[in-house]
């Protein structure tokens, strides 16, 4: 009696120990032909929320929130249009919400809350006439494994025209995966208006169309069914080997078969988000009149990493054992309240599902605690994919099991 007491209490120990997440995080339903779909890693970034930005990403570990803000200079030559443009730090600002406490209202500079990436107006450009730059503003991802994944990102676009916002991953020049909104293609004289997006999967294709993806097959633009400067909404794209499908507040907008003559994207890569102009007619049209200003809410990526050793231990902790599905965690819809934080009438508009600030349910990950208000896991000095505490406790408990059954 006494062994199938121990039996049963060990298996019971060994089923409660197991952290949530610890297998993943799934989309039960990319659309009605791709039902389900797991991702192994997460990086989570709350804006509203965000009191530190490091201006290099050449810091320790305890300062890193998961993205560096980049520094660079296009020429006009090099970007084959009137204006280059020229990614500035100062470009890139942080607006939190007052307080970690409240998830609405504005920002602590005033007027909608997040992260800001600026293009400066035609009356601020960088370089003498004839090889002027315009200054713009762009944040990169730190992990650059991203293969496959489902990339969701909170944004207010601008209402200035001649700007182009993008919110995309990226490999190489033919390997890229963008949604692209033009604010010159906005229509705002009428009663329903007009407000375009431009999805963009780069590929060998537009490569060989000087990296034109405009009369290929993978390029289309679609018609968002809101305004997208009147407040926040949710862009996203689930890349998985079958298809590349793209969303607008969790409605389908486009999805593309990842035939594409054996020419899909496949490799690893990093999450980018910029907002930029260089004066093309034909694409981001500018400089603008006038500052132009793009809000970040949140990022929120689900991915497979390319990392080997990231791909050992979740094949450690989970391949081959049939229980992982029940130690998975599904990616909640897009929430029928929104998420703008400056909505009125309802309590924390702004808020939704963050598994980082959960910590069953981030075990395993790599994780940026200067983003969230915690404390260093690692001492400060790495960013090292963690084994968590919880696999020692268990670790321990298997033994415990054993010698008592043994016994």
């Amino acid at each position: 009696m006494a062994p199938a007491i121990f039996a049963n209490f060990c298996a019971l120990i060994t089923e409660i120990g197991h952290p949530d997440c610890e297998c993943g995080y799934t989309v039960n339903a990319t659309n009605g032909s791709s039902p389900f779909a797991l991702f192994t890693d997460l990086l989570e970034t709350d804006f509203l929320h965000l009191y530190n930005l490091p201006d290099s990403i050449d810091i320790p570990a305890s300062k890193a929130i998961g993205w560096a803000v980049q520094t660079y200079n296009v020429s006009p030559s090099a970007a084959r249009d009137p204006y280059g443009k020229a990614a500035e730090i100062d470009n890139v600002v942080l607006n939190p919400l007052l307080s970690r406490k409240v998830w609405g209202g504005n920002g602590t500079l005033g007027g909608a809350p997040g992260l800001q990436v600026w293009v400066r107006s035609q009356h601020n450009l960088l370089g003498s006439a004839g090889d002027q730059m315009v200054r713009s503003g762009e944040i990169d991802s730190l992990r650059k494994d991203m293969r496959y994944g489902s990339f969701r990102v909170g944004m207010k676009m601008s209402d200035v025209a001649g700007t182009c916002a993008a919110f995309f991953w990226y490999r190489n020049d033919s390997q890229e995966i963008d949604m692209e909104y033009l604010s010159r293609q906005a229509v705002y004289e009428n009663s329903t208006g007009s407000y375009p997006i431009n999805l963009v999967i780069q590929t060998p294709a537009s490569a060989d169309a000087n990296y034109n993806a405009i009369n290929t097959s993978t390029f289309r633009v679609q018609q968002l069914p809101f305004k997208p400067s009147a407040g926040y909404h949710e862009y996203r794209f689930d890349w998985t080997p079958e298809r590349i499908v793209f969303f607008a507040d969790g409605n389908l907008l486009q999805e593309f078969e990842n035939t594409f003559d054996g020419n899909a994207p496949d490799a690893p890569g990093t999450l980018m988000l910029n907002h930029w102009s260089t004066g093309n007619a034909g694409w981001s049209g500018g400089p603008p009149a006038q500052d132009a200003v793009l809000t970040l809410s949140y990022v929120k990526a689900y991915f497979n990493s390319s990392n080997a050793t990231r791909e050992n231990e979740w094949n450690n902790a989970c391949a081959g054992d049939r229980s992982w599905h029940d130690r998975t965690c599904q990616i909640p819809d897009f929430p029928a309240q929104g998420i703008d934080p400056q909505r009125t009438g309802i309590e924390d508009p702004g808020r939704t599902k963050f598994f980082m600030y959960d910590k069953y349910a981030n075990v395993n990950q790599t994780m940026y605690p200067a983003a969230t208000g915690g404390k260093p896991s690692s001492g400060g000095t790495s960013l090292t994919l963690h084994t968590p505490a919880t696999s020692t406790i268990l670790g321990w408990t298997a033994m415990f099991c054993l010698f008592l059954l043994g016994g």
